[in-house]
C-alpha cells in the first residue's frame, strides 16, 4: 500500500468524462509524491462511472456547488485529513502535473503562503482565447490597483497553499470564478503570494464552463467582488 503523502491535490471536475482518466496518468506519472481527489460537482455525463470503474480517489457531491464549492470542499478534506500542503489542478486536461514539483519547492523554500503557476511570465504554452487575454490583463491591472501587487495570471486554476492558507479557504472559499477575488483577499489579509511560469495546453475534450455569453456578467460580477475584497478584507 502506498503511503499517504503530506500533499495534496485538489482535482474540481464537472463533466470531464473527455479528460479526466489523462489527467490522473498525467499526476500518477509526473507527480508521484502527490495524493490526489477528484471533487464530482454533481456531473451529468460519465465522470463519476469512471471515477468509480478506476477505483480514482473521489468524492461525489450530491449537488451541484459551483466551481468554488468544489475547490472549498477539496481544502477542507485536505485540511481535515492533515495534509500540509493543498494545489488546485484542472480536470480538463490544460494543467500539467510535472510543474506540481516545482510549485511545491517554490512553496516550501520562499516562505510564501500561496504559488501560482502562471502562464504570462514567460508567455509560452497554451495563451488562452485573445478575449480572455484581455479580461486577464483587466483583473491584473485592477488587483495591482485594490491590492498592490502584480499577478500576471490572477485567473490560472493552478495554485498550491500552505497548511495556514488551506485552513482559510476550508473556512470560507468565493463560490463564482473565485480565483481574483480570493488571490485579493488573501493579499489584503498579508498572505504572501508569488508566481512561476509554467506551460499549460489547450483543453484536451469539452467545453470551458465560461462561454462568450457569460463573459460580460463574469466581468462585471468579479470586478465587483474583488473590489468588496478589498474593502472587507
Amino acid at each position: 500500500m502506498k503511503e499517504r503523502s503530506k500533499h495534496l491535490i485538489i482535482i474540481p471536475a464537472y463533466n470531464e468524462s473527455g479528460n479526466i482518466e489523462n489527467t490522473i496518468k498525467d499526476i500518477k506519472k509526473n507527480a508521484p509524491g502527490f495524493d490526489y481527489v477528484i471533487i464530482n460537482d454533481c456531473s451529468t455525463d460519465d465522470t463519476l462511472e469512471i471515477c468509480k470503474k478506476n477505483r480514482f480517489s473521489y468524492i461525489n457531491l450530491p449537488v451541484n456547488l459551483g466551481i468554488g464549492g468544489a475547490v472549498q470542499t477539496g481544502y477542507r478534506y485536505a485540511y481535515y485529513h492533515g495534509y500540509e500542503t493543498a494545489v488546485q489542478f484542472d480536470g480538463d486536461g490544460q494543467h500539467d502535473a510535472a510543474y506540481l514539483g516545482k510549485l511545491l519547492e517554490v512553496l516550501q523554500s520562499s516562505g510564501v503562503d500561496m504559488v501560482i503557476g502562471s502562464r504570462f511570465i514567460e508567455n509560452q504554452g497554451f495563451q488562452s482565447s485573445k478575449i480572455r487575454r484581455v479580461g486577464i490583463r483587466f483583473f491584473t491591472n485592477l488587483i495591482k490597483l485594490v491590492a498592490g501587487q502584480v499577478i500576471t495570471d490572477p485567473t490560472s486554476g493552478m495554485r498550491m497553499v500552505n497548511r495556514k492558507l488551506m485552513k482559510e479557504f476550508a473556512g470560507y472559499y468565493p463560490k463564482d470564478y473565485p480565483e481574483p477575488e480570493s488571490v485579493v483577499t488573501i493579499i489584503k489579509r498579508n498572505y504572501r503570494v508569488t508566481e512561476i511560469p509554467v506551460q499549460m495546453r489547450s483543453r484536451a475534450e469539452g467545453q470551458s464552463s465560461i462561454s462568450m455569453g457569460k463573459s460580460v456578467y463574469y466581468m462585471i460580477k468579479v470586478s465587483l467582488a474583488v473590489i468588496v475584497a478589498a474593502i472587507m478584507k
